[in-house]
């Protein structure tokens, strides 16, 4: 893994919000209720996490997303500046509440509902009005949070800026075949791949778009095909145990290292060890390393 003295430029368009979690002794049943050992609230939200992960690892990052004119929107806004990330293009809408996310949390397990509410306020018009920063953009990162014709723009804008596009295709909706075209990289959960590119079989999918798909799964591994062969790396040990985020966290590390022009197979390593790391705090954004974290081991 090799670091450039250029400090990457990306532009995060994505999803912000605050997660709320509640942990107990197991998931609930269809009519079951159960009793919460504690509650907390963190920062959380696919794009802001991915904002804040490539920002800690020596990224100049600018968000694009909507929070609503609340309390928890002007907390994600504080923390988003806290955390190095320019907000100059996230919007305050009267239209709706903050997105929030409702976790329930149970042996190593999650079952989360997402209320989108302000991220699905986002509209192309508040991309097309960032463009500028398109110009000077070494990547741009984008995921599923956000309403889809965002994304169709988004990457549209990207071709015609000649800049790399990332996409975690997660929460999983089909992905138009110019998305596909226009991605430099695709990173999806190995459980969701017949939901973005239909009921093929996982490996004929994964021939269709070598060193482009990375479908990953919750023991930190991933899986692509370079061409030739099909690749597997895994990353784990037995403090795994707080999984949310790793998906956000492998997607902004792959991404930064693809800046630093380093191969495939670095960036994968490099995705997995950033990935691995978020797990050890709780909270997506918690456990987030800083570059010196994964450079010095």
């Amino acid at each position: 893994m090799k670091i450039t003295t250029e400090q990457p430029k990306v532009i995060v368009i994505g999803s912000s919000s605050i997660d709320l979690v509640l942990n107990t002794e197991h998931l609930p049943l269809p009519n079951e209720t159960v009793m919460a050992e504690k509650s907390e609230s963190f920062f959380g939200g696919k794009g802001a996490n991915q904002a804040v992960a490539t920002s800690r690892l020596g990224a100049s990052v600018y968000f694009i997303g909507a929070v609503g004119m609340d309390p928890f929107g002007q907390q994600i806004l504080r923390n988003l500046v806290d955390e190095g990330v320019n907000i100059d293009y996230v919007i305050e809408t009267e239209e709706a509440p903050t997105g929030t996310a409702y976790v329930i949390a149970a042996k190593g397990k999650n079952s989360i509902v997402v209320v989108p509410a302000s991220n699905y306020c986002l509209q192309p018009k508040h991309v097309e009005e960032a463009e500028k920063f398109f110009t000077t953009a070494d990547l741009v990162l984008i995921q599923l949070e956000i309403p889809m014709d965002v994304v169709e723009y988004t990457s549209k804008l990207v071709k015609k800026n000649n800049k790399k596009l990332g996409i975690y295709a997660s929460p999983a909706k089909k992905l138009s075949a110019e998305v596909i075209e226009n991605a430099s990289f695709i990173v999806a959960k190995s459980n969701e791949l017949s939901i973005i590119f239909g009921d093929e079989p996982r490996e004929q999918v994964l021939r269709k778009y070598p060193d482009k798909l990375f479908v990953r799964d919750d023991t930190n591994s991933t899986t692509y095909f370079d061409g030739t062969e099909m690749k597997y790396y895994r990353n784990d040990h037995d403090s795994v145990l707080h999984k949310m985020g790793m998906g956000d966290a492998f997607t902004a590390g792959f991404a930064v290292a693809l800046c630093h022009e380093n191969s495939v197979d670095d960036c994968v390593k490099f995705g997995n060890d950033v990935s691995l790391k978020v797990t050890k705090n709780r909270g997506s954004q918690s456990g987030l390393p800083f570059l010196k974290d994964i450079i010095e081991g």
